[in-house]
């Protein structure tokens, strides 16, 4: 089974939940899984564990978040090579272009990746919680 490292940085509280319930469900299937927000984490410790999610809204014009998830993400990039990864997070305006991005990026680096990635508007909702929860099962079998 895969011990998974969740990891994510959420300014309202709406990623936060996401994370939470990724959890849940990842525990719920037999895996291994800790939560951490991005600065209780350093990249040499996330590298550690089988499959990382990590979980990031959307900011600005679409973008990861500037002060501490990109610096952490763009530290870890370079060391996606062959590793497994999911990516989440909420949005409130958009389309989802900071996930596409994302992803994209992800892909280059080489990142092993669960699917498109998990995206919820808001504050996730029964089915949003759902759908986090089916996300951290997949990621047990992953």
């Amino acid at each position: 089974m895969n011990h998974i490292a969740i990891i994510y940085w959420s300014g309202t509280g709406n990623t936060e939940a996401m994370a939470n319930a990724v959890l849940a469900g990842a525990k719920s299937a037999g895996a291994e899984a800790e939560l951490f927000t991005v600065s209780d984490i350093t990249t040499a410790k996330a590298l550690e564990y089988d499959v990382l999610a990590l979980g990031c809204p959307a900011m600005g014009g679409e973008v990861l978040e500037e002060n501490e998830f990109e610096p952490f993400f763009t530290e870890l990039e370079s060391s996606l090579n062959g590793k497994k990864c999911a990516l989440f997070g909420s949005y409130g305006w958009g389309d989802g272009q900071w996930m596409r991005d994302w992803f994209d990026r992800s892909k280059a680096a080489g990142a092993n990746l669960l699917n498109e990635g998990l995206m919820v508007h808001e504050t996730p909702d029964a089915a949003g919680i759902a759908d986090c929860e089916a996300f951290g099962k997949a990621l047990a079998a992953f």
